[in-house]
């Protein structure tokens, strides 16, 4: 076993290899072939390259070189082609900020009972004159950016469950297809999570409406994985667990609690200089194009990582 597997139990060492097909003997030999292809691609600023950090994005394609190199392409890509949503990307941005302190998204301590995390968005929550849909989509990255650093959760995965209870027409009105367009490039095509399943709870006609308008743009292991119960909860019961669920989806847990997340990442071990990622400038699109060793510079800068408790 190497460093790399530090943490992990061996339940979920055995799952890695059975369902990612990851190998411990050649680990370093795969993450060494996704670093070679950063060449092909000198129009994108890779910057970080680390084996931890390219492991995570192994896990995410099951360890298939060229689907991993290209998600991570697309991962720093979508980055450098929305500049304003990653300049200020940490928890004090006030926008990720007001969008945490108001569930955005809420992140269960209780995993499901395949070890999944699971995060919960209260869409009615939703408070146009507060909150734009760019600051909510940026601190569910940044909370995913978070949670992915554990590596149980990036073998085991997510599970996303919207509640869309009294979430009005108005409301609905403002996910025009460029929003919803921006979150399906930066949470389908842009970060190495493998989610398990999305679960619509108590959605109106206008959401299914929404739904297909979006079916297209998805990718058919995507689709396959979204699950429209409306005021169904027995069947998101036989998909996940009660005893893994709060009381707003009929589980056995004490009601959620929408400030925990938010707390949690602005709790004492938070610096305000903590960034999460490293945060681009225009600097990078431009000098990615003219030269490597301005990209190997970077790569040197630290990110801070918050450690969560166990």
């Amino acid at each position: 076993m190497t460093h790399l597997h530090a943490g992990l139990s061996s339940e979920t060492t055995e799952k890695a290899r059975l369902e990612l097909n990851e190998n411990p003997d050649t680990l370093h030999q795969d993450i060494q072939q996704v670093r070679d292809m950063i060449v092909t691609r000198p129009d994108i600023g890779f910057l970080r390259t680390d084996d931890d950090f390219i492991l995570r994005f192994l896990r995410a394609r099951k360890f298939d070189q060229t689907e991993t190199f290209r998600l991570l392409a697309q991962y720093f890509q979508f980055r450098q082609q929305n500049l304003d949503m990653f300049q200020s990307f940490k928890v004090d941005d006030p926008g990720i900020k007001r969008a945490l302190m108001d569930g955005f998204p809420g992140v269960l301590e209780t995993p499901d009972q395949h070890g999944r995390k699971i995060l919960i968005l209260f869409a009615s929550n939703w408070d146009q004159s507060r909150n734009s849909f760019t600051d909510i989509l940026r601190a569910i990255l940044l909370s995913l950016e978070v949670l992915i650093e554990n590596p149980e959760l990036q073998i085991n995965g997510f599970i996303l469950i919207i509640d869309w209870s009294n979430f009005s027409f108005k409301q609905a009105s403002k996910l025009t297809p460029n929003i919803l367009k921006l979150a399906i490039e930066g949470l389908q095509d842009s970060f190495p999570a493998r989610f398990g399943g999305i679960h619509f709870v108590n959605q109106p006609w206008y959401i299914h409406a929404m739904y297909t308008i979006i079916k297209p743009f998805l990718k058919d292991k995507t689709r396959k994985r979204i699950f429209l119960h409306g005021n169904n909860l027995n069947s998101l019961h036989q998909l996940i667990q009660p005893e893994c669920l709060p009381s707003e989806f009929g589980g056995t847990l004490p009601p959620y609690d929408m400030g925990i997340w938010a707390r949690t990442l602005l709790g004492p071990d938070y610096n305000d200089e903590t960034e999460y990622t490293l945060t681009y400038d225009i600097k990078v699109v431009i000098l990615s194009e003219k030269s490597h060793k301005f990209i190997k510079k970077k790569k040197k800068k630290k990110t801070g990582i918050l450690k969560l408790k166990s």
